[in-house]
C-alpha cells in the first residue's frame, strides 16, 4: 500500500488529531511518525517579499490559537521553526487550477498549489508564488487552532501537498437590501480568507439602495442611497471606503468584484433621477403593490446612455483589482427582448471600452455574450420545472397580470446556460437549490435562541436546506450542458438579504455553509459527510475565538458542548 494517501483517508484513521480541522479538504496528505511542538515565541522565517504574507499569519494565529508567533527579520538562522520558501519543487503531481481568476492574472502566473512538511524539528512550507504561501498558511494555522491547548499546540507531522480545483471561489452578498458597513464586510473578508476563497462579489445596487459613489450623479447616493429594505438604515460607500476594503481583501488575496445591476432593479436610481424612469403601466403599478418593482432602463431615453457610462466608469476606477465587472442584467420584467439584449449589449460594450470584461447573471446570455464573458447560472433548472410542473408557481402571491410577466422571464431561462455555452462564454456555478445561502436551515438549534432567528431569516419561498445538501453535489453534476471542469469559471455562493436585518443575521447564514461552499469549490475529491463533520466542529474554535455569529446545529457536536 503507497504511502501517500488522501487527507480524507487520514481522518479516517486520526480523527482526534488536528488534521480533522482542515477545510476545503486537502490534495493529498502523507503522515509521518511524531509531533511538532509549537509555542509562544516560535521563529517563522522567510524572504523579504514574503515579510507581510508572515506577519498577517503570525496575526492570525495570535487571534485564532493565542498562540504569539515571531516573525524573524532575516530568512536563515538555526533557530527557525517555521520556514517558508518560494519554490514549485515538488507539486507538477497537482493539477493547476481551472476556470478564470477574478484579478484577471493567468492560471500559471497566480499558482495557488503549496507544500507543507511538518516533521518534530520544525515546518518547511513552500509554493511558487505568495498567494501559494498564503494558501498553505492558512492550512497550518487551522492545524494550529484546532491543537491549541493553553499556548501550545501539538500536530502531528505530515507532508501535505495540495492546491485548488477552481480558480474562482467566490461569495456574493447584497449590501443593498441591508447596508453592510466597512467593518461587516472586512468580517466576511476574514470567513473567506479562512477557507480559501478567493473572490468577494458585492451586489452594489438595486431597487432597495444604491451603495457607490458616481460623482457626475451624486443623488444616486443621496438619495437612493439613503435607505434600504423597509425601515432598515441605508448608507453607502465612500471611495475611502471603497479603497479601504478593497486592500483590505488584496492583503488576503481576495479581489472584490463590483456588481452594478441594469437594467432591471432600478428603483433607487428611478427615486434619485426620475427623468430615466419610463412611464408606469398598470402592470407595474400592481408589482410595485405586491413589493416587486418591474421598472427598467431605456437606452433610447434620455440621458440613459451616458448613466451607463458614467457608472461603469465610476465603479472602474474605484476596484482597480478585479479585471471584471458584473453588469447584472437579470429579472428584466416586461422589458422586451430586443431591448433587454440591446442594453446588455451596450453594458458589455462600455465595460470593454474601460479595459475590463463582463460577467452577468444568466438571463444575459439572451445577449451577444462570448468567449470574453463569463455568465453566472442562479436559476437551476430542475427546481423551476418542478414549481411548474407542481403549479406552485401560480400559488406566488401576484396578480395573474405580473405572475405572467414573472413566469415569462422564469421560462426562458431554460435555455440560458445552453445559449452561453453555444456562444463560448463560460460560467460561474451559483445554483440557487445549492448556493444559495439566505435558503432558510433544515437542522433545529442547539438553543431557544438560536431557534427563533433560524425561524426569522431565510427566504421562506425556498425549501429548508441541511449542511450536508451543501456538500454532497458537484459543480459539473449541477450545471446544464457541462460535462468537464473546462467551460467552467469558478463556484460562487451568493447570500440575498431580504431577511437579514443586521451583522449578526448575515454571519449567521454564512456559517457554517460558508466552509460547505469553499470545500466544493477548492477540492476535487467527493466529501464523505462523517469525515466533513469531524472538521466542520474543530473549526468552529475559531468562529468562536473572533466573535462571529453562527448557527450552531443542535444534531451535531460541537466543542464546546463536549
Amino acid at each position: 500500500m503507497t504511502d501517500l494517501i488522501t487527507s480524507l483517508d487520514l481522518q479516517r484513521s486520526d480523527a482526534a488529531t488536528a488534521n480533522t480541522a482542515v477545510i476545503p479538504l486537502a490534495r493529498t496528505v502523507r503522515p509521518a511518525p511524531g509531533t511538532w511542538r509549537v509555542m509562544d515565541g516560535a521563529r517563522v522565517a522567510g524572504p523579504a517579499a514574503l515579510r507581510a504574507v508572515l506577519h498577517r499569519f503570525a496575526d492570525d494565529v495570535a487571534t485564532d490559537s493565542g498562540v504569539r508567533l515571531a516573525v524573524a527579520d532575516d530568512d536563515a538562522g538555526s533557530a527557525v521553526d517555521l520556514l517558508v520558501g518560494l519554490n514549485p519543487a515538488g507539486l507538477g503531481d497537482i493539477p493547476l487550477a481551472t476556470g478564470v481568476r477574478a484579478d484577471g492574472l493567468a492560471l500559471e502566473d497566480a499558482d495557488e498549489r503549496y507544500g507543507l512538511d511538518i516533521s518534530p524539528g520544525g515546518v518547511r512550507v513552500w509554493g511558487a508564488t505568495p498567494e501559494g504561501i498564503y494558501r498553505a498558511l492558512t492550512t497550518l494555522r487551522q492545524f494550529v487552532t484546532a491543537a491549541a491547548e493553553g499556548g501550545v499546540a501539538e500536530i502531528p507531522c505530515m507532508r501535505v501537498i495540495d492546491g485548488p480545483r477552481f480558480a474562482w471561489r467566490g461569495l456574493s452578498v447584497d449590501v443593498a437590501r441591508t447596508f453592510h458597513d466597512v467593518e461587516a464586510i472586512r468580517r466576511v473578508i476574514d470567513m473567506c480568507s479562512l477557507y480559501k476563497l478567493n473572490v468577494l462579489h458585492l451586489h452594489l445596487t438595486d431597487d432597495q439602495g444604491w451603495r457607490v459613489e458616481v460623482p457626475s450623479w451624486p443623488a444616486l447616493t443621496e438619495v437612493g442611497g439613503a435607505g434600504a429594505l423597509g425601515a432598515r438604515p441605508g448608507g453607502h460607500y465612500t471611495p475611502a471606503d471603497v479603497a479601504a476594503v478593497v486592500t483590505y481583501a488584496a492583503e488576503r488575496f481576495i479581489t472584490v468584484v463590483p456588481e452594478v445591476d441594469l437594467p432591471g432593479h432600478t428603483n433607487a436610481v428611478f427615486a434619485a433621477y426620475p427623468e430615466l424612469a419610463s412611464a408606469p403601466t398598470e402592470t407595474s403599478a400592481q408589482a410595485e403593490a405586491f413589493g416587486l418593482p418591474i421598472g427598467t432602463l431605456d437606452l433610447d431615453r434620455g440621458r440613459t446612455r451616458a448613466f451607463v457610462r458614467d457608472v461603469y466608469a465610476a465603479v472602474a476606477a474605484q476596484f482597480p483589482t478585479s479585471a471584471w465587472i458584473h453588469i447584472g442584467g437579470d429579472e428584466a420584467f416586461g422589458m422586451a427582448d430586443d431591448a433587454h439584449a440591446a442594453f446588455v449589449d451596450f453594458s458589455i460594450a462600455t465595460v470593454r471600452g474601460l479595459g475590463r470584461n463582463a460577467i452577468g447573471w444568466q438571463e444575459a446570455a439572451r445577449a451577444q455574450v462570448g468567449p470574453e464573458e463569463i455568465i453566472q447560472y442562479w436559476i437551476e433548472p430542475k427546481q423551476l420545472d418542478a414549481m411548474f410542473e407542481g403549479g406552485s408557481a401560480e400559488q406566488l402571491p401576484f396578480p395573474p397580470e405580473v405572475m405572467e410577466v414573472v413566469a415569462d422571464n422564469l421560462r426562458k431561462s431554460f435555455e440560458d446556460v445552453p445559449a452561453a455555452l453555444t456562444k463560448g462564454a463560460r460560467i460561474l456555478v451559483s445554483p440557487n437549490s445549492t448556493l444559495y445561502l439566505d435558503r432558510p436551515y433544515a437542522e433545529s438549534a442547539a438553543t431557544d435562541e438560536q431557534e427563533t432567528r433560524r425561524g426569522r431569516v431565510g427566504l421562506p419561498f425556498y425549501p429548508p436546506a441541511t449542511l450536508r445538501d451543501l456538500i454532497e453535489w458537484d459543480p459539473v453534476a449541477e450545471t446544464p450542458g457541462i460535462d468537464d471542469d473546462d467551460r467552467i469559471a469558478g463556484v460562487e455562493a451568493a447570500v440575498w438579504c431580504e431577511t437579514v436585518t443586521d451583522r449578526d443575521d448575515l454571519e449567521f447564514l454564512l456559517l457554517p455553509r460558508l466552509a460547505g461552499v469553499a470545500e466544493r469549490a477548492w477540492s476535487a475529491a467527493p466529501t464523505e459527510w462523517d469525515d466533513y463533520v469531524l472538521r466542520l466542529a474543530e473549526t468552529s474554535r475559531t468562529w468562536d475565538r473572533r466573535g462571529w455569529t453562527w448557527f450552531r446545529p443542535s444534531s451535531i457536536d460541537w466543542p464546546s458542548d463536549r
